[in-house]
Order: structure tokens, then sequence, then C-alpha cells
């Protein structure tokens, strides 16, 4: 079976070229991506039922889709105590923090 990972230079959703950033929002964009990577984000390893507890509704077919998207983009890895961020993993969502920064800001009423 081929992998249906988004990867840069290869066509993504929205982008004929796919050109890394546009790679990435293809990857970030699946269903339940965002989810597994923010209830990873203390640091804290997990197991799969663990994160299946933490990420709410997620079919466990869709959590193994992109878990395993996720472990061949090498932002997640599995280890001995759980699935967990690799320090490529952490550094996104690092790079992250404005956006969500922004979005409180843009989510607050207005003063």
């Amino acid at each position: 079976m081929t992998s249906t990972l988004p990867l840069p230079g290869k066509p993504v959703r929205g982008s004929a070229t796919g050109r890394p950033v546009m790679a990435l929002l293809d990857l970030l964009g699946r269903r339940g991506t965002l989810r597994l990577l923010w209830e990873l984000r203390d640091g804290q390893a997990q197991n799969f039922r663990q994160l299946a507890a933490s990420a709410g509704n997620m079919s466990p077919s869709v959590m193994n889709d992109r878990l395993k998207e996720l472990r061949e983009a090498r932002l997640v890895e599995l280890g001995s105590g759980g699935y967990g961020l690799t320090a490529t993993g952490s550094g996104l969502l690092h790079k992250l923090k404005p956006l969500h920064q922004w979005a409180e800001e843009w989510a607050a009423p207005d003063a």
C-alpha cells in the first residue's frame, strides 16, 4: 500500500507543486490530526486507549490512520510509554502557539 501522506514536492490538496507549507496544511487539515497533536502537547506519552479517551469521539480507524501519518511525518513517535511528540512535533506546536494566541484574541468579545 502506498502512503497517502502529503509530502513537499508532490501534488497535495490545494497545491499542484506541493509547496512545503501546503503539504503541512494538507496534513494538519485532515480530520483528527490537530486534535491528536493537541492532546500530546504536554509532553506526556499516552497509550492508544488514553489518547482515544482524550481525543473524544474519534473513531479508532481514523485515529490509527492519523497516528500512522503523524509517525511517518516524524511528528509523533511510539515509545515504550505510548505515543508522544518528537522534537519536530514539539517544534511545530511551539510555532503554532502564536496562532493559538491570535485565535483567543479573535474569539474574545469586544471590550
